[in-house]
């Protein structure tokens, strides 16, 4: 019985805290502008996820030849600008990535 009692509890105190911002976010308005500004949050975190990936290595900027990921985002980003698919960009930046790692660099 302590037992069901436990999990319970531990649902309740998980599940309530991501369940209260999502309720009461629905009553909320804002403003167009802030709409607008927060629209932009997702890109800008995508960004600098991918950039710090790309960038850096063991916390060291590594803007060197060697770096695979440079040069494999440096096609995908050639080929986002040509093509403008989304899944055709992230399948031709993982077969360059896979081109060089695994076929010319072994």
């Amino acid at each position: 019985m302590n037992e069901i009692l436990l999990i319970t509890t531990m649902a309740v105190v998980t599940f309530v805290p991501r369940l209260l911002p999502f309720a009461l976010a629905s009553r909320l308005r804002l403003p167009k502008s802030m709409q607008q500004a927060l629209s932009y949050v997702p890109i800008a975190i995508l960004s600098v996820i991918i950039a710090q990936s790309v960038f850096y290595r063991n916390s060291v900027l590594a803007l060197h030849i060697d770096n695979l990921f440079l040069w494999s985002s440096l096609v995908a980003f050639i080929t986002s600008l040509i093509q403008k698919r989304l899944f055709v960009t992230i399948l031709v930046g993982l077969f360059s990535y896979s081109i060089l790692k695994f076929w010319l660099l072994n």
